[in-house]
């Protein structure tokens, strides 16, 4: 928890300003009783109304500078917390932003967005509710102790005996309630999870008819949070009542004995009340403690999920001491990927996926990439934009290594297409000014021309005004990928990477946008990875991968007549006729 509070620094004048103003809140609760009881022993007592009437103003006049000082300081706190939300936000996802793929699989992305929002939430209640009370309750409890000495020190020894009861019962409810919460979170984690993998494969649970087994598993995932959740708000529950029944006890104890010295004559009758009053502000700043101490496990389980987010540090990360990116060797034309005895083993994994890898990918060529499923042909086309870093060996680009290169410098060369068509909420026309924010109305046209899309998207209605759902749910799977094709085709890279684009669509659209792209990337380096043999055929040079190693590389008809693996992938999809 102590490591999340450098985001509250910006707040110091805040801060200083709510201490400040609690402190007087806090004066003005403890001079109240006082005041009380000299309206008691003196003016009640003689009869004096003008006396009764003066203390009386003067109370109220504390009792509402008092108020004045509790609202300014919850506008403080409030403001205070809320940017302190507000950072810790902005700087959890700014450092979620920088992790790889791997970092991603490490925690879970379902549990990130739980600690990004409901997380973030739990810590910025506890430290509105810190800022007011790290104050007033040390002060209340401290001030109330001396003002009840003061006003009678034998009958104040009641509290000797009531604060260490107060400080066990508090301790045994709350050390249990503290591993409550932390199992609390991991069930909302779960529950997240359980959610959000039904809400994305709706379409799968729905095509198989899983739906019975889905509702199964959200019912069992909500059982056990609900069950954890019962539990620990029993256990903290019972808090406040026990606290209550051990004030109400001590008041019936103060009045017991304070009852026979005010009998004997040692003590007045307001000065017995005021003594009840600092004991009810003693025991309600205890209750302010625990009340704060009921958010406490919650809140810290919660920093210690972020901050196992802000600890893990993503592996892959510019050069050190940056430097402007060297010019590449006057012979290597732009745009040249180089793969040199590159080997890459996934963390954890107990062999390479891909094996001493050597290759050239030219500008102004299409180099395709196939093999069987687990080949490897991914996992390589991933490695260029530096989502992992190889194990051994070195990718260049134009001469350049990888790792010498600022991850945006690399990234603004390539145009990526995933295999996984992702498309965001908003119109068609944003989701391809994903590639480049400055791109004008034609070139977003002519992208979608190249992308073989413009024919579809002309027929909606507010044609590239149209308003796209989350993860274009409204277009079928070809839409989808010519969408994300035209979005690289508006980043104009030097380096197209298509890693299995073209899976949806029929045979004649491949065609075209083959033969468009061709056209569109003639001064760009273009790495193909295809499952079908339609798609690569016409490429300048095809690398064949077999359980992560190059088995062969040249044109179709070269293959054809050198490997066997490529051979055996030929005469699975097409007939004796269409091969040559």
């Amino acid at each position: 928890m102590r490591q999340l509070f450098r985001f509250l620094r910006p707040y110091k004048a805040s801060i200083l300003g709510i201490l400040l103003l609690i402190f007087l809140q806090s004066i003005s609760s403890l001079y109240l009783p006082n005041l009380m009881s000299k309206i008691v022993d003196v003016g009640v007592m003689t009869g004096n109304v003008g006396y009764i009437l003066k203390i009386g103003l003067l109370m109220l006049l504390v009792a509402l500078a008092g108020v004045l000082c509790s609202v300014f300081a919850g506008l403080l706190s409030a403001k205070a917390s809320a940017g302190f939300g507000q950072r810790l936000r902005q700087e959890l996802f700014n450092h979620i932003e920088d992790f790889m793929l791997h970092e991603f699989d490490e925690i879970g992305t379902s549990s990130l967005t739980v600690r990004t929002t409901n997380d973030v939430m739990q810590v910025q209640q506890f430290i509105n509710m810190l800022l007011r009370m790290m104050v007033m309750a040390p002060l209340m409890a401290i001030g109330g102790i001396l003002m009840a000495v003061y006003t009678d020190a034998p009958l104040s020894l009641t509290i000797v005996f009531i604060m260490p009861v107060l400080a066990l019962s508090i301790y045994l409810i709350l050390h249990r309630g503290f591993s409550l919460f932390g199992t609390i979170q991991t069930k909302v984690d779960q529950l997240n999870r359980v959610v959000r993998e039904n809400l994305i494969g709706v379409r799968v649970v729905r095509a198989f008819d899983r739906t019975a087994d889905e509702l199964k598993r959200f019912q069992l995932a909500n059982r056990e949070l609900s069950d954890v959740s019962a539990r620990a708000f029993q256990v903290m529950s019972a808090l406040m009542p026990l606290l209550m029944l051990i004030i109400n006890l001590s008041t019936i104890a103060i009045l017991w004995f304070g009852g026979i010295r005010v009998n004997n004559g040692t003590l007045q009758i307001g000065s017995l009340m005021a003594f009840i009053q600092y004991v009810t502000q003693i025991m309600f700043s205890v209750m302010m403690v625990s009340a704060m101490l009921f958010m406490v496990p919650r809140a810290q389980a919660s920093a210690k999920r972020i901050q196992e987010v802000f600890d893990i540090q993503p592996q892959i990360v510019d050069p050190v001491s940056p430097s402007p990116t060297p010019l590449p060797p006057a012979s290597a034309p732009k745009g040249l990927v180089s793969f040199e005895g590159v080997c890459f083993r996934y963390p954890g994994a107990e062999k390479d996926v891909l094996e001493d890898l050597s290759f050239q990918a030219f500008p102004g060529e299409i180099t395709a990439i196939i093999g069987g499923t687990g080949a490897g042909k991914t996992t390589l086309l991933s490695l260029i934009p530096r989502f992992f870093d190889v194990t051994d060996g070195c990718i260049r680009i134009d001469g350049i290594d990888l790792r010498e290169m600022s991850q945006q410098a690399l990234r603004q060369k390539i145009g990526m297409v995933p295999q996984k068509s992702v498309l965001f909420s908003g119109t068609i026309a944003e989701n391809l000014r994903f590639g480049r924010e400055d791109a004008t109305d034609e070139e977003i046209r002519h992208a979608a021309n190249v992308a073989q899309a413009s024919e579809f998207i002309d027929t909606f209605e507010n044609g590239f005004d149209t308003f796209l759902s989350q993860g274009g749910a409204n277009l079928s799977g070809g839409q989808k990928q010519r969408l994300t094709i035209a979005r690289a085709f508006v980043r104009q890279p030097a380096i197209y990477l298509f890693d299995d684009s073209f899976s949806a669509l029929d045979f004649k659209t491949d065609v075209m946008l083959q033969r468009a792209l061709r056209r569109e990337a003639a001064q760009s380096t273009v790495i193909l990875v295809a499952q079908r043999v339609m798609s690569v055929k016409d490429a300048d040079r095809i690398l064949v991968l077999d359980e992560g190693r190059k088995v062969g590389e040249g044109t179709h008809r070269e293959l054809l007549k050198t490997c066997s693996v490529y051979q055996e992938i030929v005469h699975s999809q097409m007939a004796e006729g269409e091969i040559a």
